[in-house]
Protein backbone atom coordinates (compact mmCIF):
# COMPACT_ATOMS: atom_id res chain seq x y z
CA UNK A 1 0.00 0.00 0.00
CA UNK A 2 0.97 3.49 -0.84
CA UNK A 3 1.86 5.98 1.81
CA UNK A 4 -0.45 9.38 2.11
CA UNK A 5 1.96 11.80 0.70
CA UNK A 6 1.80 9.59 -2.63
CA UNK A 7 -1.73 9.84 -3.36
CA UNK A 8 -1.85 13.30 -4.93
CA UNK A 9 0.41 11.63 -7.99
CA UNK A 10 -1.28 8.83 -8.31
CA UNK A 11 -4.35 11.05 -8.94
CA UNK A 12 -2.59 12.61 -11.34
CA UNK A 13 -1.42 9.22 -13.07
CA UNK A 14 -4.91 8.47 -13.40
CA UNK A 15 -6.18 11.87 -14.76
CA UNK A 16 -3.44 11.77 -17.07
CA UNK A 17 -3.89 7.99 -18.91
CA UNK A 18 -7.37 8.45 -20.88
CA UNK A 19 -4.69 10.73 -22.94
CA UNK A 20 -2.04 8.60 -23.07
CA UNK A 21 -4.03 5.40 -23.39
CA UNK A 22 -6.09 6.83 -26.63
CA UNK A 23 -3.11 7.46 -28.11
CA UNK A 24 -0.97 4.23 -27.66
CA UNK A 25 -4.10 2.29 -28.83
CA UNK A 26 -4.11 4.65 -32.12
CA UNK A 27 -0.96 3.17 -32.82
CA UNK A 28 1.16 6.50 -32.19
CA UNK A 29 4.15 7.18 -30.47
CA UNK A 30 3.80 9.63 -27.46
CA UNK A 31 7.11 9.96 -27.53
CA UNK A 32 9.39 8.92 -30.53
CA UNK A 33 12.74 7.62 -30.23
CA UNK A 34 15.55 10.01 -28.84
CA UNK A 35 18.30 11.21 -32.03
CA UNK A 36 21.70 9.81 -31.58
CA UNK A 37 22.56 13.36 -30.23
CA UNK A 38 19.87 13.16 -27.85
CA UNK A 39 20.95 9.79 -26.23
CA UNK A 40 24.60 11.28 -25.87
CA UNK A 41 23.64 13.93 -24.43
CA UNK A 42 21.76 12.03 -21.97
CA UNK A 43 24.16 9.01 -20.67
CA UNK A 44 26.99 11.66 -20.45
CA UNK A 45 25.24 14.06 -18.43
CA UNK A 46 22.90 11.59 -16.05
CA UNK A 47 24.84 8.14 -16.49
CA UNK A 48 26.57 6.54 -13.62
CA UNK A 49 29.42 5.37 -16.04
CA UNK A 50 30.19 9.24 -16.57
CA UNK A 51 30.81 10.24 -13.16
CA UNK A 52 34.00 11.73 -12.12
CA UNK A 53 34.48 9.06 -10.25
CA UNK A 54 32.95 6.04 -12.08
CA UNK A 55 36.53 4.95 -13.46
CA UNK A 56 40.01 4.86 -12.41
CA UNK A 57 43.45 3.70 -13.80
CA UNK A 58 44.20 -0.28 -12.99
CA UNK A 59 47.99 -0.18 -12.39
CA UNK A 60 48.56 -3.89 -12.00
CA UNK A 61 47.91 -6.89 -14.78
CA UNK A 62 47.02 -7.34 -18.95
CA UNK A 63 44.99 -3.82 -19.00
CA UNK A 64 47.38 -1.84 -16.86
CA UNK A 65 47.04 1.78 -17.49
CA UNK A 66 43.53 1.44 -18.79
CA UNK A 67 41.03 3.23 -16.79
CA UNK A 68 38.32 0.68 -15.33
CA UNK A 69 35.59 0.84 -13.14
CA UNK A 70 37.18 2.24 -9.63
CA UNK A 71 35.34 -0.57 -7.80
CA UNK A 72 36.19 -3.38 -10.24
CA UNK A 73 39.86 -2.08 -10.24
CA UNK A 74 39.80 -2.31 -6.16
CA UNK A 75 39.13 -6.21 -6.38
CA UNK A 76 42.11 -6.47 -9.10
CA UNK A 77 44.63 -4.60 -7.00
CA UNK A 78 43.77 -7.23 -4.11
CA UNK A 79 45.78 -10.04 -2.58
CA UNK A 80 45.30 -13.76 -3.08
CA UNK A 81 43.51 -15.78 -1.12
CA UNK A 82 46.55 -18.67 -0.47
CA UNK A 83 49.83 -18.67 0.09
CA UNK A 84 50.96 -20.92 -2.73
CA UNK A 85 53.90 -22.32 -0.24
CA UNK A 86 51.38 -24.13 1.44
CA UNK A 87 49.89 -26.45 -1.01
CA UNK A 88 51.14 -29.36 -2.27
CA UNK A 89 50.28 -29.97 -5.82
CA UNK A 90 51.10 -33.20 -6.61
CA UNK A 91 48.30 -34.39 -4.51
CA UNK A 92 45.20 -33.65 -6.54
CA UNK A 93 42.12 -34.07 -5.03
CA UNK A 94 40.09 -35.03 -8.19
CA UNK A 95 41.23 -35.23 -11.79
CA UNK A 96 38.71 -34.98 -14.52
CA UNK A 97 38.83 -33.96 -18.01
CA UNK A 98 36.69 -30.68 -18.12
CA UNK A 99 36.15 -28.71 -15.06
CA UNK A 100 33.24 -25.67 -14.75
CA UNK A 101 33.85 -22.91 -12.44
CA UNK A 102 29.94 -21.93 -12.32
CA UNK A 103 26.74 -23.36 -11.55
CA UNK A 104 24.57 -21.22 -13.69
CA UNK A 105 22.64 -21.02 -17.08
CA UNK A 106 26.34 -20.81 -18.87
CA UNK A 107 27.89 -23.51 -16.82
CA UNK A 108 25.06 -25.98 -16.77
CA UNK A 109 25.17 -25.91 -21.09
CA UNK A 110 28.87 -25.75 -21.14
CA UNK A 111 28.52 -29.46 -19.21
CA UNK A 112 25.91 -30.76 -20.82
CA UNK A 113 27.92 -30.54 -23.97
CA UNK A 114 30.69 -31.08 -22.97
CA UNK A 115 29.08 -34.92 -21.92
CA UNK A 116 27.76 -34.38 -25.44
CA UNK A 117 31.30 -34.55 -27.02
CA UNK A 118 32.50 -37.44 -24.76
CA UNK A 119 34.10 -35.35 -22.14
CA UNK A 120 34.07 -36.20 -18.04
CA UNK A 121 32.95 -32.49 -16.40
CA UNK A 122 33.10 -31.66 -12.55
CA UNK A 123 30.95 -28.30 -12.22
CA UNK A 124 32.27 -26.33 -9.16
CA UNK A 125 29.65 -24.08 -7.64
CA UNK A 126 29.93 -21.43 -4.72
CA UNK A 127 26.46 -21.94 -3.53
CA UNK A 128 23.72 -24.78 -5.35
CA UNK A 129 23.29 -25.90 -8.73
CA UNK A 130 21.66 -23.16 -10.34
CA UNK A 131 21.88 -20.48 -7.42
CA UNK A 132 22.54 -17.69 -10.12
CA UNK A 133 21.32 -14.63 -12.12
CA UNK A 134 20.31 -17.42 -15.01
CA UNK A 135 17.83 -18.27 -12.36
CA UNK A 136 16.41 -14.72 -11.71
CA UNK A 137 16.22 -13.71 -14.89
CA UNK A 138 12.57 -12.59 -16.43
CA UNK A 139 11.46 -10.75 -19.40
CA UNK A 140 12.94 -13.29 -21.99
CA UNK A 141 15.29 -14.67 -24.93
CA UNK A 142 16.34 -13.44 -28.36
CA UNK A 143 15.75 -15.27 -31.06
CA UNK A 144 15.02 -14.50 -34.69
CA UNK A 145 12.26 -16.76 -35.55
CA UNK A 146 9.36 -15.00 -36.74
CA UNK A 147 9.08 -14.50 -40.66
CA UNK A 148 9.95 -10.62 -40.74
CA UNK A 149 12.65 -11.03 -39.12
CA UNK A 150 16.41 -12.30 -39.24
CA UNK A 151 20.05 -13.33 -37.41
CA UNK A 152 21.67 -10.09 -39.15
CA UNK A 153 18.69 -7.75 -38.21
CA UNK A 154 19.12 -9.42 -35.08
CA UNK A 155 23.12 -8.76 -35.43
CA UNK A 156 22.35 -5.23 -36.26
CA UNK A 157 20.36 -4.68 -33.29
CA UNK A 158 22.60 -6.35 -31.01
CA UNK A 159 25.70 -3.95 -32.66
CA UNK A 160 23.95 -0.67 -32.62
CA UNK A 161 22.67 -1.58 -28.81
CA UNK A 162 26.21 -1.70 -27.23
CA UNK A 163 27.29 1.25 -29.28
CA UNK A 164 29.15 -0.93 -32.03
CA UNK A 165 31.89 -1.37 -29.41
CA UNK A 166 30.61 -5.39 -29.47
CA UNK A 167 33.12 -7.92 -31.47
CA UNK A 168 31.26 -8.37 -34.68
CA UNK A 169 32.73 -12.31 -34.65
CA UNK A 170 30.96 -12.95 -31.20
CA UNK A 171 27.96 -11.22 -32.31
CA UNK A 172 27.38 -13.09 -35.37
CA UNK A 173 28.06 -16.30 -33.50
CA UNK A 174 25.19 -15.37 -30.75
CA UNK A 175 23.09 -14.17 -33.25
CA UNK A 176 23.31 -17.25 -35.52
CA UNK A 177 23.04 -19.90 -32.89
CA UNK A 178 19.56 -18.54 -31.67
CA UNK A 179 17.52 -20.24 -32.99
CA UNK A 180 18.78 -23.42 -33.00
CA UNK A 181 19.57 -22.76 -28.81
CA UNK A 182 15.87 -22.33 -28.72
CA UNK A 183 14.99 -25.48 -30.18
CA UNK A 184 17.52 -27.23 -28.17
CA UNK A 185 15.91 -26.00 -24.65
CA UNK A 186 12.23 -27.01 -26.15
CA UNK A 187 13.71 -30.70 -26.82
CA UNK A 188 15.17 -30.48 -22.80
CA UNK A 189 11.76 -29.34 -21.76
CA UNK A 190 11.58 -25.46 -21.79
CA UNK A 191 7.83 -24.69 -22.56
CA UNK A 192 7.60 -20.81 -23.90
CA UNK A 193 5.09 -19.16 -24.21
CA UNK A 194 2.34 -19.48 -27.62
CA UNK A 195 -0.38 -18.56 -29.29
CA UNK A 196 -3.46 -20.46 -29.79
CA UNK A 197 -2.35 -21.48 -32.93
CA UNK A 198 0.66 -22.94 -31.35
CA UNK A 199 3.14 -20.15 -32.45
CA UNK A 200 5.79 -18.61 -30.42
CA UNK A 201 4.85 -15.93 -28.58
CA UNK A 202 7.26 -12.42 -29.51
CA UNK A 203 6.91 -9.15 -27.67
CA UNK A 204 9.30 -6.05 -28.78
CA UNK A 205 12.44 -5.25 -26.23
CA UNK A 206 14.27 -1.96 -25.53
CA UNK A 207 16.68 -1.12 -28.52
CA UNK A 208 14.94 -3.78 -30.86
CA UNK A 209 13.58 -3.65 -34.50
CA UNK A 210 11.23 -6.41 -34.17
CA UNK A 211 9.43 -8.19 -32.04
CA UNK A 212 11.96 -11.42 -31.22
CA UNK A 213 11.58 -11.71 -27.36
CA UNK A 214 10.45 -15.24 -26.71
CA UNK A 215 9.40 -15.66 -22.81
CA UNK A 216 7.92 -18.16 -20.00
CA UNK A 217 5.76 -15.55 -18.83
CA UNK A 218 7.74 -13.61 -17.00
CA UNK A 219 9.69 -16.96 -14.87
CA UNK A 220 12.05 -17.33 -18.21
CA UNK A 221 14.87 -17.88 -16.43
CA UNK A 222 13.77 -20.01 -13.70
CA UNK A 223 11.90 -22.19 -16.42
CA UNK A 224 14.95 -22.35 -18.35
CA UNK A 225 17.09 -22.74 -15.57
CA UNK A 226 15.19 -25.61 -13.74
CA UNK A 227 15.35 -28.05 -17.09
CA UNK A 228 19.12 -27.46 -17.33
CA UNK A 229 19.60 -28.32 -13.74
CA UNK A 230 17.03 -31.47 -14.02
CA UNK A 231 19.44 -32.37 -16.95
CA UNK A 232 23.07 -32.20 -15.49
CA UNK A 233 21.51 -34.19 -12.44
CA UNK A 234 20.20 -36.65 -15.08
CA UNK A 235 23.61 -37.60 -15.71
CA UNK A 236 25.67 -38.09 -12.56
CA UNK A 237 28.15 -40.82 -14.18
CA UNK A 238 29.16 -38.28 -16.43
CA UNK A 239 28.83 -34.37 -14.11
CA UNK A 240 29.35 -34.21 -11.08
CA UNK A 241 28.35 -31.40 -9.04
CA UNK A 242 30.92 -30.07 -6.19
CA UNK A 243 28.37 -27.68 -4.55
CA UNK A 244 29.79 -24.57 -1.89
CA UNK A 245 32.69 -24.83 -3.17
CA UNK A 246 34.16 -21.74 -5.18
CA UNK A 247 37.32 -21.38 -7.10
CA UNK A 248 39.86 -19.40 -5.40
CA UNK A 249 42.97 -19.73 -8.14
CA UNK A 250 43.53 -20.91 -11.33
CA UNK A 251 46.00 -24.33 -11.51
CA UNK A 252 48.26 -23.37 -14.72
CA UNK A 253 51.38 -25.97 -15.62
CA UNK A 254 55.52 -25.00 -16.06
CA UNK A 255 53.76 -24.45 -19.78
CA UNK A 256 51.45 -21.38 -19.14
CA UNK A 257 48.56 -23.70 -19.74
CA UNK A 258 45.13 -23.53 -17.73
CA UNK A 259 45.09 -26.80 -15.66
CA UNK A 260 42.34 -26.66 -13.23
CA UNK A 261 41.66 -24.49 -10.52
CA UNK A 262 41.79 -25.07 -6.55
CA UNK A 263 38.51 -24.39 -4.73
CA UNK A 264 37.26 -23.76 -1.32
CA UNK A 265 35.07 -25.44 0.69
CA UNK A 266 32.80 -22.80 2.34
CA UNK A 267 31.47 -25.77 4.63
CA UNK A 268 34.75 -27.56 5.59
CA UNK A 269 37.07 -24.96 5.10
CA UNK A 270 39.42 -26.89 3.06
CA UNK A 271 40.75 -26.63 0.17
CA UNK A 272 40.31 -29.03 -2.82
CA UNK A 273 42.85 -29.41 -5.61
CA UNK A 274 41.07 -29.94 -9.26
CA UNK A 275 43.29 -30.91 -12.05
CA UNK A 276 41.53 -30.59 -15.34
CA UNK A 277 42.76 -30.98 -19.26
CA UNK A 278 40.28 -27.97 -20.05
CA UNK A 279 38.89 -25.15 -17.73
CA UNK A 280 35.91 -23.54 -18.52
CA UNK A 281 35.08 -19.98 -16.28
CA UNK A 282 30.91 -18.97 -15.82
CA UNK A 283 31.21 -17.25 -12.92
CA UNK A 284 28.59 -14.81 -14.08
CA UNK A 285 28.72 -11.19 -12.88
CA UNK A 286 29.92 -8.31 -10.28
CA UNK A 287 26.49 -7.36 -9.16
CA UNK A 288 26.99 -7.70 -5.49
CA UNK A 289 29.71 -5.23 -5.57
CA UNK A 290 27.01 -2.27 -5.78
CA UNK A 291 28.82 -0.35 -8.21
CA UNK A 292 28.71 3.56 -7.18
CA UNK A 293 26.50 2.34 -4.28
CA UNK A 294 22.95 1.15 -6.45
CA UNK A 295 20.71 -1.28 -4.92
CA UNK A 296 21.15 -4.60 -7.08
CA UNK A 297 19.23 -7.28 -9.39
CA UNK A 298 22.20 -10.14 -8.57
CA UNK A 299 22.22 -12.92 -7.06
CA UNK A 300 24.19 -13.28 -3.51
CA UNK A 301 27.44 -14.88 -4.97
CA UNK A 302 27.63 -12.47 -8.04
CA UNK A 303 30.92 -11.07 -6.90
CA UNK A 304 33.03 -10.66 -9.80
CA UNK A 305 35.53 -14.31 -9.11
CA UNK A 306 35.48 -15.27 -12.61
CA UNK A 307 37.13 -11.58 -13.81
CA UNK A 308 39.63 -12.10 -10.49
CA UNK A 309 40.89 -16.02 -11.32
CA UNK A 310 41.11 -15.11 -15.30
CA UNK A 311 42.94 -11.64 -15.12
CA UNK A 312 45.44 -13.12 -12.51
CA UNK A 313 46.62 -16.01 -14.89
CA UNK A 314 46.83 -13.21 -17.85
CA UNK A 315 43.62 -13.07 -19.51
CA UNK A 316 43.01 -9.49 -20.64
CA UNK A 317 39.47 -7.69 -20.11
CA UNK A 318 37.13 -6.12 -22.52
CA UNK A 319 34.73 -3.32 -21.51
CA UNK A 320 35.37 -3.10 -18.13
CA UNK A 321 34.70 0.54 -18.04
CA UNK A 322 30.48 0.15 -18.54
CA UNK A 323 28.12 -1.11 -16.49
CA UNK A 324 24.61 -1.36 -16.83
CA UNK A 325 21.59 -0.30 -14.63
CA UNK A 326 18.15 -1.70 -15.62
CA UNK A 327 15.94 1.41 -15.42
CA UNK A 328 13.05 -0.25 -13.84
CA UNK A 329 14.14 -2.05 -10.30
CA UNK A 330 11.67 -1.12 -7.77
CA UNK A 331 12.50 1.66 -5.56
CA UNK A 332 9.19 0.90 -2.91
CA UNK A 333 8.29 -1.15 -0.39
CA UNK A 334 12.13 -1.15 0.57
CA UNK A 335 11.68 -4.76 1.14
CA UNK A 336 12.07 -5.64 -2.19
CA UNK A 337 14.74 -2.65 -2.97
CA UNK A 338 16.35 -3.22 -6.38
CA UNK A 339 13.95 -6.32 -7.25
CA UNK A 340 14.00 -6.56 -11.52
CA UNK A 341 10.69 -5.17 -13.08
CA UNK A 342 11.61 -6.99 -16.53
CA UNK A 343 11.11 -4.76 -19.71
CA UNK A 344 8.53 -7.21 -20.28
CA UNK A 345 6.12 -5.17 -18.20
CA UNK A 346 7.03 -1.83 -20.77
CA UNK A 347 7.13 -4.19 -24.15
CA UNK A 348 3.04 -5.05 -23.20
CA UNK A 349 2.80 -1.15 -23.22
CA UNK A 350 3.60 -0.11 -19.52
CA UNK A 351 4.54 3.17 -19.74
CA UNK A 352 7.24 5.18 -17.32
CA UNK A 353 5.67 8.61 -16.07
CA UNK A 354 6.88 11.38 -13.47
CA UNK A 355 5.01 12.35 -10.59
CA UNK A 356 2.94 14.64 -12.51
CA UNK A 357 1.62 11.62 -14.54
CA UNK A 358 3.89 12.99 -17.67
CA UNK A 359 5.49 10.47 -19.88
CA UNK A 360 9.07 11.76 -20.79
CA UNK A 361 11.11 9.06 -22.97
CA UNK A 362 10.18 6.83 -25.01
CA UNK A 363 9.70 3.52 -23.03
CA UNK A 364 11.71 1.25 -25.07
CA UNK A 365 14.60 3.17 -25.63
CA UNK A 366 18.16 0.82 -24.95
CA UNK A 367 18.33 0.51 -21.26
CA UNK A 368 21.69 2.80 -20.75
CA UNK A 369 19.62 5.95 -22.54
CA UNK A 370 16.23 4.70 -20.45
CA UNK A 371 18.26 4.73 -17.36
CA UNK A 372 19.88 7.99 -17.86
CA UNK A 373 16.70 9.57 -18.67
CA UNK A 374 14.95 8.21 -15.64
CA UNK A 375 17.83 9.56 -13.61
CA UNK A 376 17.86 13.05 -15.27
CA UNK A 377 13.85 12.82 -14.42
CA UNK A 378 14.32 12.51 -10.56
CA UNK A 379 17.76 14.79 -10.37
CA UNK A 380 18.45 17.36 -12.94
CA UNK A 381 14.12 17.95 -13.67
CA UNK A 382 13.12 16.90 -10.26
CA UNK A 383 10.43 16.15 -11.68
CA UNK A 384 10.56 11.87 -9.57
CA UNK A 385 8.93 11.05 -6.53
CA UNK A 386 10.94 10.66 -2.69
CA UNK A 387 10.22 8.41 -0.73
CA UNK A 388 10.47 8.30 3.30
CA UNK A 389 13.23 6.47 2.77
CA UNK A 390 14.80 9.07 0.94
CA UNK A 391 15.10 6.94 -2.35
CA UNK A 392 13.83 8.61 -5.50
CA UNK A 393 11.55 6.78 -8.19
CA UNK A 394 9.36 7.46 -11.28
CA UNK A 395 5.99 5.66 -11.90
CA UNK A 396 5.85 2.83 -13.94
CA UNK A 397 2.63 2.48 -15.12
CA UNK A 398 1.29 -0.73 -15.02
CA UNK A 399 -2.66 -0.62 -15.04
CA UNK A 400 -2.64 0.49 -18.62
CA UNK A 401 -1.05 -2.82 -20.18
CA UNK A 402 -4.93 -4.10 -18.65
CA UNK A 403 -6.45 -1.13 -20.86
CA UNK A 404 -4.41 -2.22 -24.34
CA UNK A 405 -4.02 -5.67 -23.76
CA UNK A 406 -7.54 -6.74 -21.91
CA UNK A 407 -8.48 -7.40 -18.34
CA UNK A 408 -6.41 -10.33 -16.86
CA UNK A 409 -3.27 -9.65 -19.38
CA UNK A 410 -0.96 -9.10 -16.06
CA UNK A 411 -1.56 -11.78 -14.28
CA UNK A 412 -1.32 -14.23 -17.21
CA UNK A 413 1.74 -12.65 -18.44
CA UNK A 414 3.58 -11.12 -15.64
CA UNK A 415 2.44 -13.12 -12.40
CA UNK A 416 5.69 -12.85 -10.88
CA UNK A 417 5.23 -9.15 -10.98
CA UNK A 418 1.70 -9.41 -9.99
CA UNK A 419 2.63 -11.70 -6.83
CA UNK A 420 5.58 -9.87 -5.70
CA UNK A 421 3.93 -6.73 -5.42
CA UNK A 422 0.71 -8.01 -4.06
CA UNK A 423 2.72 -9.67 -0.89
CA UNK A 424 3.25 -6.02 -0.06
CA UNK A 425 -0.76 -4.67 -0.57
CA UNK A 426 0.32 -3.15 -4.33
CA UNK A 427 -2.48 -4.23 -7.04
CA UNK A 428 -0.20 -3.36 -10.28
CA UNK A 429 -3.64 -3.79 -11.92
CA UNK A 430 -4.86 -0.85 -10.38
CA UNK A 431 -1.81 1.41 -9.00
CA UNK A 432 1.69 1.96 -11.14
CA UNK A 433 5.00 0.68 -9.33
CA UNK A 434 7.47 3.07 -8.32
CA UNK A 435 10.62 2.39 -9.58
CA UNK A 436 14.63 3.66 -10.30
CA UNK A 437 17.42 1.96 -12.22
CA UNK A 438 19.07 -0.90 -10.21
CA UNK A 439 22.57 -2.64 -10.98
CA UNK A 440 21.99 -5.31 -13.28
CA UNK A 441 24.45 -6.77 -15.84
CA UNK A 442 28.46 -6.71 -16.19
CA UNK A 443 28.70 -5.49 -20.18
CA UNK A 444 32.39 -6.23 -20.10
CA UNK A 445 34.87 -9.33 -18.98
CA UNK A 446 37.39 -11.45 -19.86
CA UNK A 447 38.16 -11.72 -23.45
CA UNK A 448 37.03 -14.86 -26.04
CA UNK A 449 36.93 -15.79 -29.39
CA UNK A 450 33.72 -17.04 -30.97
CA UNK A 451 34.52 -20.54 -29.44
CA UNK A 452 34.89 -19.45 -25.93
CA UNK A 453 38.62 -19.74 -25.76
CA UNK A 454 40.97 -17.29 -24.53
CA UNK A 455 44.78 -16.35 -24.88
CA UNK A 456 45.76 -18.74 -22.10
CA UNK A 457 45.71 -22.45 -23.29
CA UNK A 458 42.61 -24.66 -22.29
CA UNK A 459 41.00 -21.79 -20.60
CA UNK A 460 37.38 -21.06 -21.93
CA UNK A 461 34.66 -18.37 -20.58
CA UNK A 462 31.19 -18.38 -20.80
CA UNK A 463 28.40 -15.85 -20.14
CA UNK A 464 28.52 -12.75 -17.87
CA UNK A 465 31.82 -13.09 -17.38
CA UNK A 466 33.04 -12.56 -20.72
CA UNK A 467 33.41 -9.59 -22.51
CA UNK A 468 33.15 -8.05 -26.11
CA UNK A 469 29.13 -9.90 -26.68
CA UNK A 470 27.65 -7.09 -25.80
CA UNK A 471 29.65 -3.96 -26.35
CA UNK A 472 29.58 -0.93 -23.74
CA UNK A 473 25.56 -1.88 -23.30
CA UNK A 474 23.23 -5.01 -23.47
CA UNK A 475 20.09 -5.36 -24.98
CA UNK A 476 17.26 -7.12 -23.22
CA UNK A 477 17.06 -10.94 -23.29
CA UNK A 478 20.50 -11.52 -25.08
CA UNK A 479 22.09 -12.33 -22.04
CA UNK A 480 20.08 -15.55 -22.03
CA UNK A 481 20.89 -15.81 -25.62
CA UNK A 482 24.61 -15.37 -24.67
CA UNK A 483 25.10 -17.74 -21.53
CA UNK A 484 23.28 -20.69 -23.88
CA UNK A 485 25.13 -19.62 -26.85
CA UNK A 486 28.63 -19.71 -25.80
CA UNK A 487 27.82 -22.26 -22.97
CA UNK A 488 27.18 -24.58 -25.39
CA UNK A 489 30.15 -23.39 -27.75
CA UNK A 490 32.87 -23.04 -24.52
CA UNK A 491 31.66 -26.79 -23.87
CA UNK A 492 31.75 -28.49 -27.37
CA UNK A 493 35.27 -27.03 -27.85
CA UNK A 494 36.90 -27.53 -24.69
CA UNK A 495 36.04 -31.09 -24.46
CA UNK A 496 37.52 -31.95 -27.91
CA UNK A 497 40.61 -29.55 -26.88
CA UNK A 498 40.86 -32.01 -23.94
CA UNK A 499 41.10 -35.14 -25.98
CA UNK A 500 44.38 -34.00 -27.08
CA UNK A 501 46.13 -32.04 -24.20
CA UNK A 502 48.82 -32.93 -22.31
CA UNK A 503 49.45 -31.12 -19.09
CA UNK A 504 52.81 -30.35 -17.52
CA UNK A 505 54.06 -29.87 -13.69
CA UNK A 506 51.20 -28.08 -11.65
CA UNK A 507 52.43 -24.55 -10.47
CA UNK A 508 50.92 -21.08 -9.13
CA UNK A 509 54.01 -19.64 -10.17
CA UNK A 510 51.20 -16.45 -11.36
CA UNK A 511 49.98 -16.07 -8.13
CA UNK A 512 53.08 -14.95 -7.12
CA UNK A 513 54.16 -13.21 -10.06
CA UNK A 514 50.74 -11.24 -9.25
CA UNK A 515 51.82 -10.42 -5.66
CA UNK A 516 54.90 -8.91 -7.00
CA UNK A 517 53.56 -6.61 -9.53
CA UNK A 518 51.57 -5.65 -6.53
CA UNK A 519 54.11 -4.53 -4.47
CA UNK A 520 56.63 -3.03 -7.77
CA UNK A 521 53.10 -1.06 -7.97
CA UNK A 522 53.31 0.31 -4.97
CA UNK A 523 50.17 -0.76 -3.94
CA UNK A 524 49.45 -1.73 0.02
CA UNK A 525 46.25 -2.69 0.76
CA UNK A 526 44.28 -5.55 3.41
CA UNK A 527 41.91 -6.44 0.49
CA UNK A 528 41.80 -10.18 -0.36
CA UNK A 529 40.01 -11.30 -3.77
CA UNK A 530 37.65 -13.13 -4.87
CA UNK A 531 35.39 -11.70 -1.94
CA UNK A 532 33.86 -14.72 -2.86
CA UNK A 533 30.23 -13.34 -0.55
CA UNK A 534 29.30 -9.76 -0.29
CA UNK A 535 29.97 -8.32 3.27
CA UNK A 536 26.89 -6.12 4.63
CA UNK A 537 28.40 -5.59 8.13
CA UNK A 538 28.60 -1.40 8.94
CA UNK A 539 31.61 0.24 8.55
CA UNK A 540 31.54 1.12 12.29
CA UNK A 541 30.46 -2.31 13.24
CA UNK A 542 33.17 -4.15 10.79
CA UNK A 543 35.17 -1.18 12.76
CA UNK A 544 34.52 -1.94 16.16
CA UNK A 545 35.11 -5.80 15.65
CA UNK A 546 38.34 -4.69 14.24
CA UNK A 547 39.50 -3.22 17.40
CA UNK A 548 37.92 -5.85 19.32
CA UNK A 549 39.61 -8.79 17.95
CA UNK A 550 43.41 -7.28 18.20
CA UNK A 551 42.24 -6.22 21.90
CA UNK A 552 41.60 -9.92 22.31
CA UNK A 553 38.04 -9.05 23.21
CA UNK A 554 36.16 -10.42 20.56
CA UNK A 555 33.99 -13.41 21.21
Amino acid sequence: MYPEFMKESLKLIEKTRPERLKIALSGEKVFTPMTDAERKEVLTKFHPDYKQDARREIRVGPNRGEHITSEVADLLESHSRINPDDFNLSKVDYDTDILVIGGGGAGAAAALLARENGAKVIIATKLRLGDSNSMMSQGGVQAAVNPNDSPAIHYLDAMGGGHFDNKPDLVRALTMDASGVIKWLEELGVIFDRDSNGNLMSKLGGGTSRKRMLSARDYTGAAIMRVLRDEVKNHPEDIQVIEFSPAVELLMDEAGQAAGSILYNLETEEYIIVRAKSTIIATGGFGRLHIKEFATTNHYGATADGLILGYKAGVNLLYMDSVQYHPTGATYPEQILGFLITEKVRGLGAQPVNRLGELFVFPLEPRDVEAASFIRECTGRKKGITTSAGRMGIWLDSPIIELINGEGTIQKQLPAMYRQFNRFDIDITKEPMLVFPTLHYQNGGLEINDKGETKIPNLYVAGEVSGGVHGRNRLMGNSVLDYSVFGRRAGINAALNAKKVKLGKFTLSHVKEYEKELQEAGIHTDRIAPVLLPDYTPPEVRARQFTARYEGTLR
